[in-house]
């Protein structure tokens, strides 16, 4: 499959950019994970004018209707500058999950929301910043108050547990699962957005560092380890796309996993990458290296680890053999 995005997608894809760096670019991810929350609400502001969180919300509801293509483009610019906030929450899991009158807010960005999910997502991102915070479970959603709070990896981000603060209100499981497999994909899109950023990084760096009186990019061996990165984040370009095209139909679920497995592994590597291209410097949380750095392993292990998704695969592939096997 070849992954080629419409001049509309191209257009939306430019537009987040400009706006993010209109704001302040990396210096938002810095401010959040400084404990400064008032540029991530500038650029929630801007963005909810742009139309992203009502990306996913039909246009009779206020929202702009988009695709799923439409979501892992958009979800993959927030990953290249580091987005912070509780994008993946508010404009892809709960849309479909809330009352029409809530739904309309998460679109125009007046309602911030956030939402754990017990036994997959156990802690509620960034619920500080939240005016609504929701506990989903596989047939319900709960309205929840935030309570004690945990060390995320990446700064930029808060996590807290969530405790009922009012009655459960029944959901249909079908649309549960699919929230959940559209904020998953969305994941694995910011962790893409992520992994073409470090790479990026890396090779700018590469042509700069010297060793031995030479650049280090004209060191075969480092070559080599970059052109691994370019290689796993293009193979997992086409994956996040058939999984977009694939959402709701019976091979979704399998097709979000393996996007998801995907893309966790290429910004694994180009995380791993980058730090050996940069050295000690890499290290230091004075570099915004460490945005992207620590972005990417928070990311991988939420909305499912590498385990879970790659069981999901293996049940998914297995499951029409057992059923023709002459032992069921």
């Amino acid at each position: 499959m070849k992954f080629v995005i419409s001049e509309e997608q191209r257009a939306l894809a430019e537009a987040i950019d400009q706006v993010i760096e209109s704001v302040g670019g990396t210096a938002v991810a810095r401010a959040a994970s400084e404990g400064d929350a008032a540029p991530a609400r500038a650029l929630w502001e801007q963005l909810a004018e742009l139309g992203l969180l009502g990306l996913c919300i039909d246009e009779a509801d206020g929202g702009m209707g988009g695709t799923p293509v439409d979501l892992i483009v958009a979800f993959e610019r927030l990953g290249y500058h580091a987005a912070p906030g509780p994008y993946l929450e508010s404009a892809a899991l709960l849309p479909d999950l809330v009352d029409p009158a809530l739904r309309e807010s998460l679109a125009d960005g007046s309602v911030i929301a956030t939402a754990a999910i017990p036994g997959f997502v156990p802690y509620a991102l960034d619920a500080q910043l939240c005016s609504q915070q929701f506990i989903v479970t596989e047939d319900s959603i709960t309205p929840a108050g935030a309570g004690e709070g945990q060390e995320s990896i990446d700064a930029a981000r808060t996590l807290h547990e969530l405790v009922p603060a009012g009655p459960a209100a029944a959901l249909d499981p079908q649309a549960v699962a699919l929230a959940i497999d559209r904020a998953t994909l969305g994941s694995a899109a910011m962790l893409l957005g992520a992994g073409e950023r470090l790479l990026e990084e890396a090779v700018a760096y590469a042509k700069l560092r010297e060793q031995f009186g030479r650049v280090i990019g004209e060191y075969q061996g480092l070559k080599h380890q970059l052109a691994n990165v370019r290689v796993a984040l293009t193979f997992a370009r086409p994956l996040l796309k058939g999984a977009a095209l694939d959402l709701g139909t019976p091979a979704g679920e399998r097709s979000v996993s393996a996007a998801k497995v995907a893309a966790s592994d290429a910004a694994i590597l180009a995380a791993r990458t980058a730090l050996q291209v940069h050295g000690a410097i890499g290290y230091t949380q004075e570099h915004d290296l460490s945005l992207w750095l620590t972005r990417v392993h928070a990311l991988a292990s939420a909305w499912g680890t590498g385990r879970y998704h790659r069981s999901r695969i293996a049940a998914s592939i297995l499951a029409p053999a057992a059923i023709l096997s002459p032992a069921s």
